[in-house]
């Protein structure tokens, strides 16, 4: 069974947000260009991607690790996504996606924050939590307009999977504060979603990156300046040395009388 190109805690976060930021592509260019089943592909590729990224970390035998396993996934999930819809189980769908991408984000904030020290890929982690937040958000947009016609105006009454890229849409446009305005809330419940996704997408950026950011700097720094200053003679050359953590420091010693170079 070939193994699919090893995902760790050194580069989970760099996969899973270009992933996400593909898929995101792949959800509006269905949306454009319509395919049978063509939403649910995309949300069965969104969750075998987390399950791959932040689940799978936590075991390494997880079965989309490999290649026959993501395509026996995708078509597991499809079909079962596919199911619950023509049954008319909306809801328990939509809430079992909230809290699989609820669950996926909160391990991922775990590696982020209470994880060893910063580095570039809890970074971008943090980056790939933002992009998360804003699919949460919008699988509740979803759970509310379908159950409550005419929460959002500019938004058409149709089954959730065929506004999930309008809806993507609107929440990103509202976590990021941008507001084009040719979707709006309606609902007191919608109304209330928005305004605290907008509170938050402002102040997890203002706060939780720049902070990460700020320590990682300071990290840098600070290792830049903890440098060792032990010089020895080398027995062969005669040369001084400092080893400052991997880097070897090599510094001419004065020549003395009976060494040669």
């Amino acid at each position: 069974m070939t193994k699919m190109s090893r995902v760790s805690e050194k580069n989970n976060f760099v996969y899973l947000t270009v992933s996400l930021v593909i898929l995101l592509l792949v959800a509006a260019l269905v949306d454009q260009f319509p395919i049978p089943l063509g939403q649910h592909l995309v949300q069965a590729l969104t969750v075998l991607t987390l399950a791959s990224g932040v689940i799978g970390l936590r075991d390494t035998r997880l079965h989309v690790n490999t290649r026959f396993g993501l395509v026996v996934g995708v078509a597991v999930i499809v079909l079962l996504g596919a199911l619950l819809d023509a049954s008319g189980l909306h809801y328990t769908h939509l809430i079992i996606l909230i809290g699989f991408y609820s669950w996926a984000t909160w391990l991922a904030a775990r590696q982020v924050l209470f994880t060893g020290p910063i580095d570039a890929n809890k970074i971008v982690g943090a980056i790939c939590i933002y992009l998360l937040t804003g699919l949460i958000w919008a699988l509740f947009y979803l759970l509310i307009a379908q159950a409550i016609p005419g929460a959002f105006n500019g938004l058409q009454q149709l089954p959730w999977y065929q506004n999930f890229a309008d809806v993507s849409y609107y929440s990103y446009v509202t976590l990021t504060t941008l507001g084009y305005g040719d979707i709006s809330p309606v609902a007191p419940i919608a109304r209330f979603l928005v305004y605290m996704e907008a509170i938050v997408g402002v102040f997890y950026m203002a706060i939780l990156v720049a902070s990460l950011i700020g320590i990682r700097t300071s990290e840098i720094q600070a290792r830049g300046t903890d440098r060792v200053v032990a010089f020895r003679p080398c027995k062969w050359t005669g040369r001084l040395y400092a080893s400052a953590d991997t880097v070897i420091i090599v510094v001419p010693a004065r020549r003395q009388p009976g060494l040669t170079a």
